[in-house]
């Protein structure tokens, strides 16, 4: 969930943001999304600037990358989860904890679409609303013929669930480092946010801030 722990890396075993002096922000990303719509493909071109026909994942296989945001840098601990329906319940157990997700779809297969909002109903049903920052990422933009799903269809869900959203091509590395870099920067701002709260709650009252008790007088 997303709850920061100041010079912790780790909490119970479950990442979380907050790290030792110097040292980047940990958060976890999970992607999310049926099988063979990309999931992997994104996750390695972002990671290694590289494409290649994959095998499906069986369970989970783990990513990680140091993002730089020039006034923030955190790292990724990105956990890509199998689609097949076989794991599906055992997939659920990996986004538990996440400070992030992608909900992945082919833009070119309409079902990949319908089970990306189940994904994020699973989501929902593990993470309290606003815990963790979801993007809906519409792959395979380099099929646009076979397009079954439009831009417009992709935005507007995206929309009415408060969601980010792009479409994206890991073989063509069309906008993949957008995706993340966006969903890094939402992380990062919330960060920020959440560290000025705790600091303005932390921070001593002066005398002029002081509240003033007023006590009710005792008649006789």
């Amino acid at each position: 969930m997303y709850r920061s722990a100041r010079g912790m890396a780790q909490v119970n075993g479950v990442p979380r943001p907050g790290a030792a002096p110097g040292q980047p922000c940990i958060f976890k990303l999970v992607l999310l999304g049926s099988g063979s719509v990309g999931k992997s493909s994104l996750a390695l071109r972002y990671v290694k600037n590289d494409f290649k026909s994959i095998l499906p994942t069986v369970g989970c296989a783990f990513f990680t990358k140091v993002v730089d945001l020039g006034a923030a840098c955190l790292k990724f601990e990105i956990w890509d989860t199998a689609g097949q329906e076989k794991y599906h319940s055992v997939c659920r157990l990996y986004f538990r904890g996440a400070n992030a997700a992608l909900l992945v779809y082919d833009i070119t297969r309409k079902d990949s679409f319908c089970k990306a909002q189940q994904w994020l109903k699973d989501l929902e049903e593990e993470l309290h609303p606003g815990e963790v920052v979801v993007m809906l990422v519409g792959n395979k933009t380099d099929l646009e013929e076979e397009r079954e799903v439009t831009f417009e269809e992709g935005k507007e869900f995206a929309e009415s669930k408060g969601l980010l959203f792009m479409e994206t091509s890991a073989k063509c590395n069309y906008q993949v480092a957008d995706v993340f870099n966006a969903v890094a920067r939402e992380l990062s701002w919330r960060e920020e946010s959440k560290e000025g709260q705790r600091q303005r709650r932390d921070a001593p009252l002066t005398l002029s801030e002081r509240p003033s008790w007023r006590g009710r007088c005792c008649a006789h």
